[in-house]
């Protein structure tokens, strides 16, 4: 791989998703970093998509994500209740399409039934535990989110709430502007 299509995007935020009991929360943080610099605090990495009903969060070059997400909201269109096929059908187009093979990002995606987490590569990847994460500080809030919700009766809010400020207390990358969205079903 040359030198140009490294992604140093993926070391520039923290997204966690939590799923337990009656809801799915998908929570991210605000900084965003170009190199060494913090470039803005409050950046809103996790947003509704579609009607409202998938919630999405991405890791990587922003306007490569804005990217997906606008073709993921497409597909959700196309394939309306059905965010594991959609999720698939975006995948096969990144993997394939010559411009969007290019895009340096990662997403989570979920809604009331699944959790998935979306690359460049064609993955489409369901957590084995109801949590999972991305970014530089995705194993920090992934360690945390895991033991918290093994080990406590807490929801799936709080739960990402706290991964979230574990994260930011160890991955400097990461902040404590959290956006969180949650599902209940």
């Amino acid at each position: 791989m040359s030198e140009s299509n490294n992604f140093p995007g993926w070391h520039g935020t923290t997204i966690v998703a939590v799923r337990k009991g009656n809801k799915v929360v998908v929570a991210g943080d605000g900084q965003v970093t170009m190199g060494q610099t913090v470039m803005k605090h409050g950046a809103r990495k996790v947003r509704r998509l579609g009607d409202g009903n998938v919630i999405g969060g991405f890791a990587g070059a922003t306007a490569d994500a804005f990217t997906l997400f606008e073709r993921l909201e497409a597909k959700l269109i196309q394939y309306p209740n059905q965010l594991m096929r959609a999720s698939v059908e975006l995948a096969k187009d990144w993997r394939t399409d010559r411009y969007l093979r290019r895009l340096e990002a990662m997403m989570i995606v979920a809604d009331a039934k699944e959790t998935l987490v979306l690359t460049g590569t064609g993955d489409v990847l369901t957590p084995d535990y109801g949590v999972t994460a991305i970014g530089s500080g995705g194993n920090y809030a992934l360690s945390a989110a895991l033991a918290l919700a093994d080990a406590t009766e807490l929801d799936a809010e709080e739960i990402a709430r706290r991964a979230m400020k574990i994260a930011e207390q160890v991955c400097v990358y990461t902040n404590s502007n959290v956006t969180l969205e949650t599902i209940e079903f």
